[in-house]
């Protein structure tokens, strides 16, 4: 039994060696990048209860505004990038959620729904934002050619640069103090609040993969 037990410290003793190892190796470390922004969520929430019935087209007032809806139906934030300084990464992210039409103008088509650069093309409808501060470039995740009372799930991944240590932000702006709300009640499958309902938009940013560039 003395053997046996000895036996089993050893073993458990190289086991936790090499978890200590990995856990200090160039690979985990490599994978830690992006942690930053993995999962960062922008919520444009209805306020109040969603009726059992919503009329195809309803717009609603936005649970964001706590003053002048044209200056408060907004949020931000700010996250630093991982990864080291003079580096640059090419950083993959996957974009899901329930959104409403914008339109955006003075950039470049990337897809149906990503643009690059430019700025927003309408007063009403939701800004989808992300800033990056090195290499300096911006981003606008629901790209349409035409505004309207309609709403639309997106799933696409977008490939885009960012330094080491470059800070992060992303920026939702309702601009009115109103948005189109979940109508059609559509739900995003394996993205909260799945299969739940989710009563307002939201884009939800994954990391899918991060390469430094040679």
């Amino acid at each position: 039994m003395r053997f046996r037990n000895l036996v089993l410290l050893v073993v458990t003793g190289v086991c936790l060696a090499g978890f200590a190892n990995l856990a200090d190796s160039g690979e985990a470390k490599a994978k830690k990048i992006g942690a930053s922004i993995h999962g960062y969520r922008f919520e444009f929430p209805c306020k109040g209860a969603m009726p059992d019935s919503p009329k195809p087209g309803a717009d609603c007032v936005s649970g964001l505004v706590t003053g002048d809806p044209k200056k408060t139906d907004n949020f931000k934030a700010e996250r630093k990038f991982e990864g080291e300084a003079g580096k640059r990464y090419k950083v993959t992210l996957r974009f899901r959620g329930v959104v409403e039409p914008m339109m955006y103008k003075g950039g470049k088509m990337d897809g149906e729904y990503f643009y690059i650069g430019g700025e927003a093309n309408n007063t009403t409808y939701n800004i989808y934002k992300i800033s990056i501060s090195s290499p300096t470039s911006h981003y606008y995740l629901n790209r349409q050619d035409k505004v309207g009372h309609k709403i639309f799930t997106i799933d696409y991944t977008k490939t885009i640069e960012i330094d080491g240590g470059a800070t992060v932000t992303f920026l939702g702006d309702g601009q009115n103090g109103r948005l189109i709300s979940n109508f059609a009640k559509l739900v995003v499958p394996d993205v909260a609040p799945a299969p739940k309902v989710y009563n307002g938009q939201f884009v939800q940013i994954d990391v899918v993969d991060v390469v430094a560039v040679k």
